[in-house]
């Protein structure tokens, strides 16, 4: 046999061995980010500590929801610090320091979210491995996939749509088969949204469906306090963003219309995401008129938005009109729209 010939029957071997699966460890950040500082610890602290931080998380977590990216990401950036100092400067039991480590991972993720929001995608990559590294040390699976899935997210929009892959299935695999039902269906949904993104239909539809049947399962542990958004309308949106980006408008338009009719219009920013969707879905299936309707909307409320993803989206939107800027009421949208992310 060839050199050549000998070099190809060991590519194709190598081929033929499917890739060791990633787990959460393949994602941590090198080092301890948690050690004592040097210098010795200060005062001791208790329970209600980490309750109160619970709270502020919670409270930065509920923010999120009307006031966005840029507005928010120096609040976001002051609690991290705050708490991951506190971690490192004081005294306390192993009970309390796992609680605390929770609580910094909660605000991690959180934190993390804000940054991308912001349009700051290395930051928030390393905020979310700072969480994942606190969750690991607390012994929190669920918690752990809640910050590689987020990571996930990011990566399959902004950077390598394979690794998101690896990412979101470690993410799962992490929180195991009895985490909480409505924490396992937002990992099997950014499974979903990663494969989409790497151009894998089938395996995406197939974990949309996984995700449904996750949310009704009646095993599994106590909820978390970060799940409390996950319902079977955000699992829907996410079933019209997968079929928006494989270009089945029929299957998307009805899904999208259905939960915007209901939707908290005082979340101004994923109502201008979920309608980005819909524009686009209405454009996919040439239907230009609904689409220019659409886009204004989406357009009006992301005007002057402080979130980058709003801004994406609208160039999105805009360059899936593009193909009918000579139907009037698509002429008048791309001749009026300021450019994305402008502030009023």
């Amino acid at each position: 046999m060839s050199r050549e010939e000998l070099e190809a029957a060991t590519a194709v071997e190598e081929a033929a061995v499917p890739p060791e699966p990633r787990t959460v460890d393949d994602f941590l950040p090198p080092g301890d980010p948690f050690a004592p500082l040097v210098g010795g610890l200060g005062r001791r602290i208790g329970q209600s500590t980490v309750v109160d931080l619970a709270n502020r998380v919670h409270g930065l977590r509920l923010a999120d929801d009307v006031v966005y990216g840029r507005d928010l990401i120096g609040r976001a950036r002051r609690d991290l610090k705050s708490a991951v100092e506190l971690y490192r400067t004081t005294r306390h039991t192993t009970a309390v320091g796992r609680d605390l480590l929770r609580a910094i991972a909660e605000l991690a993720q959180i934190v993390g979210w804000v940054a991308s929001d912001a349009g700051a995608y290395v930051e928030a990559e390393k905020v979310y491995r700072l969480g994942l590294s606190a969750a690991r040390r607390a012994g929190d699976g669920t918690l752990a996939g809640q910050l590689l899935g987020t990571l996930a997210y990011q990566v399959a929009n902004q950077g390598d749509a394979r690794e998101a892959v690896d990412m979101a299935v470690a993410a799962v695999d992490a929180a195991g088969p009895d985490a909480p039902p409505r924490a396992r269906a937002l990992f099997l949904d950014r499974v979903a949204w990663a494969h989409t993104r790497a151009a894998r239909p089938q395996e995406a539809i197939r974990a949309l469906g996984e995700a449904h049947e996750a949310l009704t399962d009646q095993h599994g542990a106590d909820e978390p306090d970060w799940t409390y958004w996950v319902s079977v309308e955000e699992l829907e949106v996410m079933d019209a963003r997968v079929y928006t980006e494989l270009h089945r408008p029929l299957r998307a338009v009805p899904l999208l219309t259905r939960v915007l009719d209901r939707y908290d219009t005082t979340h101004a920013r994923e109502l201008a995401l979920y309608l980005s969707w819909l524009a686009v879905a209405y454009a996919d299936a040439n239907e230009p008129e609904e689409a220019a309707a659409t886009a204004e909307r989406m357009l009006a409320l992301s005007t002057g938005s402080a979130s980058e993803r709003t801004a994406d989206r609208a160039r999105v939107v805009l360059e899936s009109l593009q193909p009918f800027r000579k139907v009037p009421e698509v002429a008048a949208i791309l001749g009026s729209a300021p450019p994305p992310g402008t502030r009023s």
